[in-house]
């Protein structure tokens, strides 16, 4: 099995250059190709060396006429060469690297890929270079669109070109079979795998990079597509531990939502229905439900929760931190005050009420030290992935449980379509009638200290209070982050000098989690006037008091976050105001704060971010456990519904055990994804 080869086994490679491959988790021949280039350079223009013109990007070849290293100063070398073809020569620079001088022998073949510069002279500043043993041989580094990889532990894209490129040149059908049946290929405009790699990470052309991306990408959504029905067809396969009634409780059911103290949105009306019609079916209902801050979730959950009630089951409501559960608690306490509905809560500093109707907790309530035979409904906030291990955890206490997962962080349709496909997709779009919205203003720094005075009179007149966000803990020493404000600093710099005659708390995610809570249950207490955080505070923390939020360092937020924490305020029947600072003046950066001004609904928010930033932690995917898609992207909406109704047409068309190295690929990641849940 070739590409089950060990780095060890590429030719010609040290073992210091074995240890950096490993170090970055390359220790097969097949790990190596899925190494993919974050980009690719154009070189493919060989240029005579008169024909050159300044600021062309081309590549010479040339023979060298002459090499030298010139010492200038300490610590500074410049390496120069001539070559030269049958039109002309030219002058190549290089700063200290005295070994080229030592390959680069006259007479050799050479080719030099860079720009163009005429100061006086031609020169060609050099971005890759090639010595040829003979002038037509297949180049690596020059005369091509050459892969640039991602640079990390020490390994340069040269090498890791190098190194790539062998494995490529022994692909064939039998060392890297198609996944994919041949009709389904022709159908899907698929070219083969082995070109697709090949032309992926050493295009023949722009034309086979575009086809090649666009195979590999196909290839990685269809696997997590794929991967994701068939996690769905085994849980509609299980029975549900206890089947709950909804028709014969709806009369209870509709006077528990009209006693409820406001009136429920048609978007809540909705995603309620789609509970009811879930809990009526005899296998486990798996739903995910996303919904802007404020939005109701917690209300629909409490209807699925009373269903469960009705028909003689528990509820487990789990958050993920103490706080939170505290807070829900709290919530559901009050929406069923005039029901005979008993609230237990579940954490650490409190355990109370082990059989009532409705538990919340953590999620240490599913350890094995607990046991609730009679749960028949499960509702998970802000744990986007409640997968297979927990499920089976749940399993082994004799409970198949109907399963709500719900999230405040705003997650475009297409992530959501790719990342959560073995759920069901529901949506809160709209906001309880009365909620007040978030007035939001980017503020100039010239007017910091106006912004300031503001404040202090809103906190003396109204008794507001404040959220202020910094982007770091401690000051850095790092250049890009020197401006960035640190919490700490700022938290010094406030209470000192800005507002010290009003109290002014810290917390901040270094701190423990007693700690945390206990600054968090301070200022909910009124304790302090002002809280200076970083985004520890960005979920589902609620102090209806807190009517302003001050964030720092916007620009190193994306909109989706900033959402978040604009939700920390708002909370309550005042109005509410979010102001947003930044050190950057470059437009692509205030026109996207300037968007986030203007806009408060988090789907738009975060397709805006989708579709100018990347994936990047738009919506929490290293937080939540996720690793970005390799070669495909979130954004490209198309081939993700092609690659979804492709699944279908394949399970209806195909068996998946007659194309085993599709089923390795799928079975590999599954592995992966029960590993991290």
């Amino acid at each position: 099995m070739f590409l089950e080869q060990p780095v060890e086994k590429l030719p010609g490679t040290s073992i210091v250059t074995i240890k950096k491959l490993k170090s970055l988790d390359l220790l097969t021949f097949d790990q190596l190709i899925n190494y993919f280039p974050s980009r690719h350079e154009d070189f493919s223009i060989v240029s005579p060396i008169a024909s050159l013109q300044d600021g062309e990007k081309v590549t010479i070849s040339g023979t060298i006429t002459a090499a030298k290293n010139d010492y200038v100063r300490r610590r500074l070398t410049i390496q120069r060469v001539s070559i030269a073809d049958d039109t002309g020569s030219i002058s190549a620079t290089w700063y200290n690297q005295p070994f080229l001088i030592r390959m680069f022998m006259p007479q050799l073949n050479l080719n030099i890929s860079g720009e163009v510069k005429f100061k006086g002279r031609l020169n060609i500043l050099p971005k890759e270079y090639e010595v040829l043993k003979n002038p037509g041989q297949p180049t690596i580094h020059t005369s091509r669109i050459v892969p640039i990889y991602p640079e990390k532990r020490g390994l340069s894209s040269r090498t890791l070109r190098e190194k790539i490129y062998y494995v490529l040149g022994q692909l064939d059908e039998k060392i890297l079979p198609e996944l994919l049946p041949v009709g389904f290929l022709k159908k899907h405009q698929l070219i083969d795998t082995a070109t697709a790699y090949k032309n992926y990470h050493f295009p023949a052309s722009s034309q086979l990079l575009k086809q090649s991306k666009r195979r590999l990408a196909f290839d990685e959504l269809f696997i997590i597509q794929l991967s994701a029905r068939l996690v769905r067809e085994h849980w509609e396969r299980e029975k549900v531990g206890n089947v709950l009634e909804v028709e014969k409780n709806r009369d209870r059911i509709n006077e528990f939502i009209k006693k409820l103290p406001f009136t429920l949105t048609n978007g809540q009306k909705k995603v309620i229905k789609e509970i009811e019609e879930d809990l009526g079916k005899t296998h486990p209902m798996n739903r995910f439900l996303q919904g802007d801050v404020g939005s109701g979730k917690t209300v629909v959950a409490a209807v699925g929760a009373y269903i469960s009630y009705l028909n003689g089951f528990q509820t487990l409501f789990m958050a993920p931190t103490e706080i939170l559960a505290q807070q829900h608690f709290k919530t559901l306490s009050m929406l069923f005050a005039n029901t005979s509905v008993e609230i237990g809560l579940q954490t650490s500093s409190s355990k109370d009420k082990k059989n009532a109707d409705i538990i919340v907790g953590t999620q240490a309530l599913i350890t094995k030290s607990q046991s609730f035979k009679r749960a028949g409904f499960v509702v998970i906030d802000e744990q986007h992935r409640f997968g297979v291990r927990q499920r089976a955890i749940l399993k082994e206490k004799g409970l198949n449980p109907h399963l709500l997962s719900m999230t405040a962080t705003p997650i475009p349709r297409t992530v959501a379509l790719t990342l959560y496909g073995e759920l069901d997709f529901s949506v809160l779009d709209e906001m309880p009638k009365g909620r007040v919205p978030v007035k939001t203003f980017l503020v100039p720094n010239v007017k910091r200290a106006d912004g300031y005075q503001w404040i202090q009179k809103k906190i003396n007149e109204d008794k507001s209070q404040v959220f202020i966000i910094c982007p770091l803990i401690e000051e850095s020493e790092v250049e890009t982050v020197k401006t960035a404000k640190a919490a700490t600093k700022e938290y010094e710099h406030l209470k000192k000098n800005v507002f010290p005659k009003l109290k002014v708390g810290l917390i901040h995610g270094k701190l423990k989690s007693k700690e945390k809570d206990a600054a968090m249950d301070a200022f909910k207490k009124h304790e302090y006037d002002i809280l200076v955080a970083t985004s520890v505070v960005e979920v589902g923390i609620d102090v209806p008091n807190a009517t302003i939020m001050l964030i720092e360092g916007a620009e190193r937020y994306g909109l989706a976050q900033l959402h978040q924490l604009r939700g920390r305020v708002g909370r309550g029947s005042k109005q509410s105001y979010c102001f947003v600072f930044t050190e950057s003046n470059t437009p692509q950066v205030l026109d996207r704060l300037s968007y986030f001004a203007q806009n408060n609904h988090g789907q738009k928010l975060a397709e805006y971010d989708l579709a100018r930033r990347g994936p990047g932690d738009l919506y929490g995917i290293r937080q939540h456990g996720h690793d970005s898609l390799m070669v495909a992207s979130f954004s490209d909406y198309l081939l993700i519904e092609e690659t979804k109704k492709a699944v279908e047409e394949f399970r209806k068309s195909y068996s998946l055990k007659d194309y085993q190295s599709l089923k390795k690929r799928v079975d590999a990641f599954q592995v992966h994804q029960i590993a991290k849940d």
